[in-house]
Formats: C-alpha cells, structure tokens, sequence
C-alpha cells in the first residue's frame, strides 16, 4: 500500500524535506544486493538532489529499506544510501527512487548542486541589493558574474560527460568560445561606456595593458576575416582602422 503525504489547508502537499533539492542531471551507477542475495548494478540520473539524498531515475529499482552504494560518473565519488520510497511505496513517486545519503554531504553529487545552491544565494543577494537601493549598473556587473560561473560549471559537466562517452569535445568548446565573445563584446561596451564618461583615461590602472590586447586582437581578427570565406560575417561586422574594434550593423 502507497504512503499518502498530508496536505495544507489549501490542499497543497505538505512538504517533509529538510532542505530544498535542486534540479541536476548526474550520470550515476548504483548496486545492491537482490532478495535473492545476487548483487545488481544498474545505472541511473540523480534529477532532484540536496546534501541528504535525493530521486533517482532508473529503470530496474531495489525494495524500499534496502541499502545502496552510489558512484557519481562525473567525479568517481561514491557513497552509501538507503531507499525511502519507490513507486509502489509512496504516491507521486515514479521512475526510480527517492534516497537518504548515509552521511549527508555537499560535495558528493559534484559541481553541479554547488553552482545551483551558490546560484540560489546569489539570487537572494540580488535581491537583498536591489531593496537597498544598489546603481542598476552594478547589479548588471552582478547578473553577468551569476550566468558565467553557472555556464562555466554547465561546461565543466558537458565536457565530462563528452568523456565518459568516448566523445569528442569540439562542440563544448565551440560553445564555450562563442559565449566568451559575447561576454567580451559586453565588456567592451562596458569600458567604452566609461570612457565616455571619463571614468578610464590614459592614467587608469592596467589601461595599457589592456590597449595591447584590444591591438592584438583587432589584428588577428582582422587577418582572420580577410581570409575568411564566409561573407555573412564580413557583412555584420566591420572593423575600425584603430587598435580598437568597433561593430557596426550593416
């Protein structure tokens, strides 16, 4: 017979979790040992994860009670568990199981639920900056820092899982490079932004360095376009006769 979780007088689930579980997806192989005593390995995608446990998609699932061994693919680390409901143990359970880590800890379901906890808290900073009254250009700077480090961590895990497969990882970092374009034409716009308002001049720190660089790269991108045989990318960007790029709609 199915557990049936109570409900609030709005008729909403009431919820039992001690802490909020996050949205993963997290290549797992789990093992236990059968009614029968023979052992069973089967693999499994942790979907829904906090630091005491969490759900489990798979297709083959052990009883409720039983204790399980879990090995993260992505970091190799693994860890004990126990089943407290299946599909035929508790209602709104289906496609695996829900566990409870043995020792709860932060670190065993990877990169993954550190970026989304940081993410949640930098959320409520956010917040918390915005009630207080914050410039809106730093709270921009804010946002801009919250989607790298979360894309940063998306890779880390494409880039993984590419290698468990035998893959190769050019697509990955395909991506990866052609956001960092878009956050360095941010950026750009950013310090011609504070040029205007002479907020950089020749005296600021670090400017020369950085005017080598926009020099270094205005030269190879435009040696590399030159040769380039795709004229929809000539058509939409052009490129100033100064150290600096500059982009232009066509």
């Amino acid at each position: 017979m199915k557990k049936q979780r109570g409900t609030n007088h709005d008729g909403t689930k009431v919820e039992r979790r001690k802490t909020q579980r996050f949205p993963v997806s997290i290549p797992m192989e789990a093992s236990w040992c059968g009614p029968d005593g023979k052992p069973l390995q089967v693999d499994a995608v942790a979907r829904q994860v906090n630091r005491n446990g969490g759900h489990l998609e798979m297709e083959t699932y052990p009883e409720f009670g039983t204790r399980i061994s879990l090995v993260n693919l992505l970091s190799a680390e693994a860890a004990e568990a126990r089943v407290l409901a299946t599909p035929h143990a508790r209602e709104g359970v289906s496609h695996g199981i829900i566990v409870e880590l043995v020792s709860p800890t932060d670190t065993f379901w990877g990169v993954n639920l550190q970026v989304k906890k940081t993410g949640v808290e930098l959320r409520k900073l956010e917040s918390a900056l915005r009630t207080e009254g914050i410039d809106l250009r730093l709270l921009k700077e804010f946002r801009d820092a919250m989607e790298y480090v979360h894309l940063t961590a998306q890779v880390v895990q494409q880039l993984r899982e590419v290698q468990l497969r035998g893959g190769e990882p050019d697509e990955v970092l395909s991506m990866l490079a052609s956001k960092r374009l878009e956050w360095a034409q941010s950026l750009c716009l950013g310090v011609l932004s504070d040029l205007e308002s002479s907020s950089v001049n020749h005296q600021t720190k670090s400017v020369e360095e950085f005017y080598r660089c926009i020099d270094q790269i205005h030269s190879r991108l435009q040696n590399s376009m030159a040769s380039s045989s795709t004229p929809l990318l000539k058509s939409k960007v052009k490129l100033s006769h100064g150290p600096i790029l500059a982009r232009t709609d066509a």
